[in-house]
C-alpha cells in the first residue's frame, strides 16, 4: 500500500496526535520545571495556571477568551472547580474578568506572559539543541496546517469548535523564537483535536464525563475514528510526502 493511502488525512490524524502530544507535553514539562521561580514571584500555580493554558490568546494585546471558549478549554475537568480557580486569578490580579464573562489579561498578568515567553525561549532551545532545522521545518508545516484549519472553520462554524477558536491563531509577535513558535502551534493544534473528539462523541450521545469513563471497545474505537475523521481537514493542506516528514520530525525531537 503506498504512503499516500496509508496517510490519508483521516488516518494520518490519529497516527500523528501522540506525536503532537508528546512534543508538546515535554516542551511544557521543561518549562514547569524551570518556571517554578518564576510563577512563585507571581503567586505560583494558583494565581498564574490560567494564564499559562490560554497563554496563545491573553498575551496577544487586547486578546479575550470568551466564556464558551474558557468552557471549551476545560470541558473535561470540573466546571465548579474550574471556576473556583479562575476566581482565585481574577483576585490575585492577574486576569480580568469582563462584564459579558470573557478573560483578559491584567497588567500583572502581561508582564508574567513576556516572561513566560522568555523562559520558554530558552527551555526548548536547550530541549530542541541540535534539531534546529527540523524546527524550522515543523513550524513552517504547521503555520499551514493552522491557516487552513482557521479557513475550514470560517466556512463552516461549528460551536463544538469553540476551544480552537478561543487559541487560535496563535500570538506570535515577531522575533518570537522557533522553538516558542512550535510549542505554541502544537498546543493550538491539539485544541483542534479537542474539539474534533467533543463533536464525536456528542454525536455519540456522550457526555466528557462519560465518555473518559467509556472501556476500551467497539464505541471508543467508534469515537476515535470518528474523531480522526472531524480532525482531519487541517492535514489536507500537506502532500502525503509532507505528512510523513512532520511525523518524522516530531519522532525525532528530544523529550
Amino acid at each position: 500500500m503506498s504512503h499516500a493511502v496509508e496517510l490519508a488525512p483521516h488516518r494520518y490524524a490519529g497516527l500523528v496526535a501522540p506525536a503532537v502530544d508528546r512534543t508538546f507535553l515535554a516542551g511544557m514539562a521543561a518549562g514547569q520545571e524551570r518556571g517554578t521561580e518564576l510563577s512563585r514571584r507571581y503567586g505560583g500555580p494558583a494565581a498564574t495556571g490560567f494564564l499559562v493554558e490560554l497563554r496563545t490568546r491573553l498575551a496577544e494585546p487586547g486578546g479575550v477568551v470568551d466564556d464558551p471558549g474558557f468552557t471549551a478549554v476545560t470541558r473535561y475537568r470540573d466546571a465548579a472547580e474550574c471556576r473556583r480557580a479562575l476566581d482565585k486569578q481574577v483576585a490575585y490580579g492577574m486576569l480580568h474578568r469582563r462584564p459579558d464573562g470573557g478573560l483578559a489579561a491584567t497588567e500583572r498578568g502581561l508582564a508574567f506572559l513576556a516572561e513566560l515567553w522568555r523562559l520558554h525561549a530558552d527551555v526548548t532551545a536547550e530541549l530542541w539543541t541540535g534539531h534546529e532545522e527540523r524546527v524550522v521545518r515543523l513550524v513552517e508545516a504547521l503555520g499551514r496546517l493552522l491557516t487552513y484549519a482557521l479557513v475550514l472553520a470560517a466556512e463552516e462554524p461549528d460551536p463544538t469548535g469553540a476551544a480552537f477558536a478561543a487559541v487560535a491563531p496563535p500570538y506570535e509577535p515577531d522575533g518570537t523564537p522557533p522553538g516558542v513558535l512550535l510549542l505554541n502551534r502544537l498546543g493550538t493544534l491539539r485544541h483542534h483535536r479537542s474539539d474534533a473528539h467533543a463533536a464525536a462523541w456528542a454525536v455519540a450521545g456522550h457526555t466528557a464525563l462519560s465518555v473518559t469513563a467509556l472501556p476500551a471497545g467497539p464505541e471508543r474505537l467508534a469515537i476515535e475514528q470518528e474523531t480522526d475523521r472531524r480532525a482531519a481537514g487541517p492535514y489536507e493542506a500537506l502532500t502525503a510526502q509532507e505528512r510523513l516528514s512532520v511525523l518524522a520530525d516530531l519522532a525525532a525531537l528530544p523529550g
